[in-house]
């Protein structure tokens, strides 16, 4: 009796609440966006919302059932957990339904499953399971090979499938790894490749070239480099031009043509209001036409008449600016901010490393989705196709979303006991 009742105050309630807030606002949405007058009911099954009711009872369960579960039964599970969803990876690949361009999904009957969405809680476990390890620094070259290439398998596996947005969702996990001591240098060069990329497309590559050289020779005088330093800026001067050189390989043959498109209307290199635009462009006139306070629920025409594709699933955050304007907006962010600031301090007070690098691993990918999404809508960045969390309509990305959640939970309302 006494274990049941600190198992009650020992979990995290309110994040629980925050997960129950999102998955309804997340319903009332879905039915505003694929409302049907001949179906009105909420609980209609032969709809998406009434669909979506069942998902989230579903994964209501399913969360309930992992916070009856051993903390120790959920780490020595992961390696199990990675290797089914990567087989799965693989399997669909084989016998996957190709829907919009991706082969993503395992046909079970009238259902389909993304393995995908799954192999991103298995990753954080396996992940977390490794660097937890006693002997492990992820400052040294071996423990780091290890920890990407348990990254960049299920990102191999879904790049076949293809589905970019979800491949790009794993580079989110360098915050973790980041978190357990990586240098910061990692990100610093993450972050100048991204630039030159872009440089790349808006600029001729010969002046950026010419750019860089005279940028590195300055600062070779100026701050008076010696030879090792000398050689570290060399160093970084050819490998920038490599990869200058590679941007139009990379943007020409891996890249797919609609991608190039968002690409190319994201940066205004080209405008296509009717082809490649077509989808943000409606998508702000939505919610811009929310105004501060929103038409009101199932009030919102560009929702209503299916001006903007996709309203349900990546492009739900229309619905909640047109019928919520932007205090409901305001109010779907914040929960998130919130959602996610509990998960940081629910990392940070862990004794045991394992569940300290699943949380990180939690809040980064939820972090990643949320920015991708909201930002894509608004037209900040490219379209890629993600889910925002517990809101766009879908089982599998609800019930992924539920376990990566409900496992931290679980970790955190036993951090007081054994350590893992």
């Amino acid at each position: 009796m006494n274990n049941q009742r600190s198992f009650f105050f020992n979990v995290d309630w309110l994040t629980v609440l925050i997960y129950l807030a999102l998955c309804t606002i997340g319903w009332f949405n879905i039915h505003a966006a694929v409302f049907d007058e001949t179906h009105p009911s909420l609980i209609d099954l032969d709809t998406n919302y009434g669909k979506q009711f069942i998902f989230i009872i579903s994964a209501v369960v399913l969360g309930s059932v992992i916070l009856l579960l051993d903390s120790r039964f959920i780490s020595g599970l992961a390696p199990v957990v990675y290797v089914t969803t990567v087989l799965l990876l693989m399997v669909v690949l084989v016998v996957g339904k190709n829907v919009g361009g991706n082969q993503a999904w395992i046909p079970l009957g009238s259902f389909r499953l993304q393995p995908s969405e799954f192999a991103k809680f298995s990753t954080c476990l396996l992940l977390a399971r490794y660097l937890s390890g006693v002997n492990v620094r992820i400052t040294e070259f071996k423990s780091f090979l290890m920890a990407a290439g348990i990254i960049a398998l299920p990102m191999l596996l879904i790049m076949l499938q293809p589905d970019t947005g979800s491949t790009l969702v794993f580079c989110s996990l360098i915050f973790v790894l980041y978190r357990e001591g990586l240098s910061p240098y990692f990100l610093i060069i993450a972050g100048l490749l991204i630039a030159l990329f872009v440089l790349s497309l808006l600029f001729n590559q010969l002046y950026l070239i010419g750019i860089l050289i005279i940028l590195s020779v300055a600062a070779a005088f100026l701050l008076r480099l010696r030879r090792e330093g000398l050689v570290a800026l060399a160093g970084g001067l050819i490998i920038s031009i490599a990869f200058i050189f590679s941007v139009n390989f990379l943007y020409n043959n891996v890249l797919q043509p609609h991608q190039k498109s968002r690409i190319d209307e994201l940066l205004g290199i080209k405008t296509d209001l009717r082809g490649a635009g077509y989808n943000v462009n409606q998508s702000k006139i939505a919610i811009g036409s929310g105004k501060l306070w929103g038409k009101g629920y199932l009030q919102g025409t560009q929702t209503k008449y299916a001006f903007v594709p996709a309203q349900s699933t990546d492009f739900i955050f229309c619905t909640v600016g047109e019928e919520w304007g932007f205090a409901g907006s305001i109010v779907v962010i914040g929960l998130f901010m919130f959602l996610l600031l509990r998960i940081i301090i629910m990392a940070e007070r862990q004794r045991s490393p394992f569940s300290r690098v699943y949380g990180y691993g939690v809040a980064s990918i939820i972090f990643f989705h949320v920015i991708i999404n909201i930002g894509m809508t608004i037209g900040l960045v490219p379209v890629i196709g993600i889910p925002l969390p517990f809101i766009s309509y879908g089982g599998s990305s609800l019930w992924s979303f539920t376990i990566l959640l409900f496992i931290l939970i679980k970790l955190d309302s036993n951090r007081l006991g054994h350590v893992l």
